[in-house]
C-alpha cells in the first residue's frame, strides 16, 4: 500500500500475452466509468509495439484510448522498482510464475504496492508466502496469487456451500467437480499446460519447501474424514463422471482454512471502521470447515479417460528434460488436442462455459459427530458457473479483485502474502462476480438415506 500518491491506479505486466490481452479488454470496461475507482491504467512488457497491438486489439472497435505504455523486463530488477514506484497495484500476467514470478513479486514487497496474479502453481505461492510475507507485511504490500479461474471459483465457492450449513447443521466434506462445456472444440491455454508440466516435474521442490516450514493449523472438522473412493467417480445428480484434478485449488482452499484456524476472524483492515470490524468477523462466523477436494468431470466415459491419459504422459514424461522437452514441444499431441501453443480462436473461447458444482456432505445436527458410527446424513449441492475459464472468467475475476483493492484498501489486510479467500472471502466479491456474469447457485438440499 504505498502512501504516496502515484501516477497509477493499476498497471497491467505482460499485458500482450494471451491472458493479458483479455485482462486489458477487461479493464477498459471500468475506466472513468461511473463508480469505478479505476481513474489511471498503464500497461508494461518487453515490447512497446506489441502493447500498441494489445491496446488497439483491446479497445476495438472503439480507437485504443490514450494509456501510458512502459517498458519494464523481468531480468532488470531496477525497472521493475521504477514501475512498482508509479502504482497502487500491479496485475502480473506474466507466466509461467515458477520462472518469471519472483522478482515481480519481490520488487513490490520491497516498494509497498499492492500485486495481483492468476498464478496456479502451489510451490510459487508458497514459496513467496515464505519468502517475502514478512517484508510485505513491513512495507504494507498486499499480495495475493490465484486471482483468477484458479482460485477464485474454489474458495467462494466452499464458502458459499459451507455457509448453506445452518446451525446446527455442520459438513463433513465438500468435493468440486468441475466440467468445462463447448459447442465447439474446448482448447486451453498453453501457459496452464506448461505451468502443469513444470509443477509435476519439479513436484519433489514443493515437498522440500513443505517439510522446511512450520506445520500448518489443521481446522477441526466434524466427522471422520472421507473413505478414498474410485479412481473413477459416478456423479448422477449432476450427471458427470469424474477423476480426481491435481490442481492448484484444493491446496489454496487448505491454506486459507489453516489460516482461517489460526485467526477465526480474519485480519484487520489496515484502517477499517468498526462497522467493517463487524461485518467481516459476522461472515468469517458464517464459514465452516470441510475436508476438500476437486475432481474433474465429464458427460461421457471416454471424455474421463481423455483426461486420464493426458495426465498419465505428464506424470511420465515431465521428469526427464528430453520428455519434457516433448510435451511442451508438441502439446496439441501429448494433451490430445486439449492444448496448443496459439491458443483458442475468438469463436472458441466466447462458444465455452464452465460449471464448477460443490456436492457437500455432512450432518443435520452437529451432535451426532459424537456417535461413532454416524455417517453423514445430508447432502447440500451448490453450483459456480461462467464463462470460458481462461479468457474470459480469470480477467474478470482479476479485474473485480483489483477493483476491490483499489476502493475497500482500508478494509483489507495492511499488508503480506496471503491466499484469495483470506483477503477477498468477506468482501463483496462474490456479489460482484454474480453481476459480471459468475453465477452462485443453490441447487438442492437432501436428506441422504441411511
Amino acid at each position: 500500500m504505498q502512501a504516496t500518491q502515484t501516477p497509477y491506479d493499476i498497471l497491467i505486466l505482460g499485458a500482450s500475452g494471451f491472458t493479458g490481452k483479455y485482462v486489458v479488454r477487461e479493464a477498459l470496461k471500468f475506466i472513468n466509468a461511473p463508480s469505478s475507482p479505476l481513474k489511471s491504467l498503464a500497461l508494461a512488457g518487453r515490447s512497446t509495439n506489441k502493447l500498441a497491438q494489445t491496446l488497439q486489439w483491446a479497445a476495438y472497435p472503439s480507437p485504443p484510448p490514450s494509456i501510458p505504455i512502459l517498458t519494464a523486463d523481468i531480468s532488470d530488477p531496477p525497472s521493475l522498482h521504477r514501475l512498482c514506484s508509479q502504482t497502487k497495484l500491479v496485475l502480473n500476467c506474466v507466466g509461467p510464475y515458477r520462472l518469471f514470478g519472483e522478482p515481480v513479486a519481490a520488487a513490490c514487497a520491497n516498494s509497498g504496492c499492492d500485486y495481483l496474479d492468476i498464478c496456479g502453481e502451489p510451490e510459487f505461492m508458497e514459496r513467496m508466502e515464505a519468502e517475502y510475507h514478512e517484508k510485505a507485511v513491513k512495507t504494507g504490500s498486499l499480495l495475493v496469487s490465484a486471482c483468477g479461474f484458479d482460485s477464485i471459483p474454489a474458495e467462494l465457492g466452499l464458502m458459499f456451500n459451507s455457509r448453506q450449513w445452518k446451525s446446527p447443521a455442520v459438513p463433513n466434506r465438500v468435493e468440486a467437480y468441475v466440467s468445462l462445456e463447448s459447442d465447439k472444440r474446448i482448447v486451453g491455454n498453453f501457459g496452464t499446460y506448461e505451468s502443469a508440466v513444470l509443477g509435476v516435474a519439479n513436484a519433489q521442490k514443493l515437498q522440500e519447501l513443505r517439510r522446511s516450514r512450520p506445520k500448518r493449523a489443521r481446522p477441526l472438522i466434524p466427522g471422520s474424514p472421507p473413505p478414498r473412493g474410485p479412481m473413477i467417480e459416478h456423479q448422477k445428480k449432476i450427471g458427470l463422471s469424474a477423476v480426481k484434478l491435481p490442481s492448484a485449488d484444493a491446496t489454496v482452499v487448505r491454506r486459507t482454512l489453516s489460516v482461517l484456524t489460526e485467526n477465526p476472524g480474519g485480519f484487520p483492515g489496515a484502517n477499517e471502521s468498526s462497522e467493517a470490524k463487524e461485518k467481516r468477523e459476522a461472515f468469517w462466523s458464517t464459514v465452516k470447515p470441510a475436508h476438500f477436494g476437486v475432481k474433474i468431470g465429464a458427460k461421457s466415459l471416454l471424455g474421463i479417460y481423455r483426461f486420464i491419459i493426458v495426465g498419465r504422459f505428464i506424470g511420465f514424461l515431465s521428469g526427464s528434460a528430453f520428455g519434457r522437452w516433448l510435451l511442451l514441444k508438441f502439446p496439441s499431441f501429448f494433451s490430445l488436442g486439449f492444448f496448443r501453443k496459439k491458443g483458442p480462436s475468438e469463436d472458441e473461447v466466447k462458444s465455452a462455459a464452465f460449471k464448477m458444482w460443490f456436492v457437500g456432505h455432512g450432518y443435520s445436527n452437529s451432535n451426532l459427530v459424537s456417535r461413532g458410527d454416524s455417517k453423514p446424513d445430508m447432502e447440500i449441492i451448490t453450483r459456480v458457473s461462467g464463462p470460458e475459464i481462461a479468457y474470459l472468467t480469470t480477467p474478470i475475476i482479476l479485474v473485480q479483485c483489483a477493483l476491490i483493492l483499489l476502493c475497500q484498501r482500508e478494509n483489507l489486510p495492511h499488508g503480506g502474502v496471503f491466499p484469495p479467500g483470506i483477503v477477498f472471502g468477506a468482501t463483496d466479491l462474490q456479489h460482484r462476480l454474480h453481476e459480471n456474469g459468475i453465477s452462485f447457485d443453490v441447487i438442492s438440499r437432501s436428506v441422504l438415506s441411511p
